[in-house]
């Protein structure tokens, strides 16, 4: 279940990981001046509008598991040129001879369990030269996620929200991903992989909680969905501790650490 519009209230932000992972991937990809592209979790689909302005002549497909963002995405559509369609990312694969120049995924894979598996097949998909470039959330053990772990385990949640981890670590960090891609392939990848913490600087009142509404509180809401008095109580109590985890400076600002992980991996 997720929200469009809540995920886009914070666009901004949200998009400078894809523009600075787009910064690292090669301009002359395989299939050029045509080249065939893959937006893997294309979210409403902005996301692909990036992909066609850096490569207009391209042939770019959106792929997302929701139907709410894939209902937005269509606005962006353009025939031959940019379309989207439903796919689950854990089973998703190129169909057979579908060469992609460039497999791209901008904060989705920490969705789909056991993602690396999929590596080799995607590698095995693409030509020569061909790209895949992803980036993820590192930030698991971060209070927004420890502080909403701690309520889900509560006395007053446990039995309704399951208990236990809201998230677990779904990703690796750039050296597990260079070690599982580099030598995929019949001769490997070249693979640059590395970590960046954004200072997200939020206003507006409880801002870090806004932000996780459109992304990591979604699994709760879902569960909430068909009790509102238990939802509101729910946001009172995470909103409360992430006031005290992440205080609003003297401006009113709240600075909002948020580290991601960046892998380019070039098929030699």
């Amino acid at each position: 279940m997720w929200d469009p519009e809540q995920y886009l209230r914070h666009s901004g932000p949200r998009l400078r990981p894809l523009l600075d992972l787009l910064a690292h991937v090669p301009d002359d990809l395989p299939g050029s001046p045509r080249p065939r592209i893959a937006d893997l979790g294309c979210g409403p689909g902005g996301p692909s509008e990036a992909l066609a302005a850096r490569w207009p002549g391209a042939h770019i497909t959106g792929y997302d598991s929701s139907p709410h963002m894939l209902a937005e995405a269509a606005a962006h559509t353009r025939p031959g040129r940019l379309d989207f369609a439903h796919a689950d990312l854990a089973h998703w694969r190129p169909d057979p001879g579908e060469r992609f120049g460039l497999l791209f995924s901008n904060a989705a894979l920490h969705w789909v369990p056991g993602h690396p598996e999929a590596f080799a097949d995607w590698i095995g998909a693409l030509p020569a030269g061909g790209v895949l470039a992803f980036q993820v959330p590192g930030n698991f053990d971060a209070p927004t996620h420890t502080l909403l772990a701690e309520l889900r385990g509560s006395a007053r949640w446990r039995a309704r929200l399951g208990g236990g981890p809201a998230r677990t670590h779904p990703v690796l960090d750039p050296a597990g991903y260079a070690a599982l891609l580099a030598p995929l392939g019949p001769h490997g990848c070249d693979v640059d992989a590395w970590e960046t913490t954004y200072l997200h600087r939020l206003t507006g009142p409880d801002p870090v909680l806004d932000w996780t509404k459109g992304s990591t509180l979604r699994p709760v809401l879902a569960r909430l969905k068909d009790d509102p008095a238990a939802r509101d109580a729910f946001l009172a109590e995470y909103a409360a501790a992430l006031r005290d985890a992440y205080p609003p400076g003297p401006d009113g600002v709240t600075a909002f650490p948020f580290r991601r992980v960046f892998v380019v991996a070039v098929r030699r």
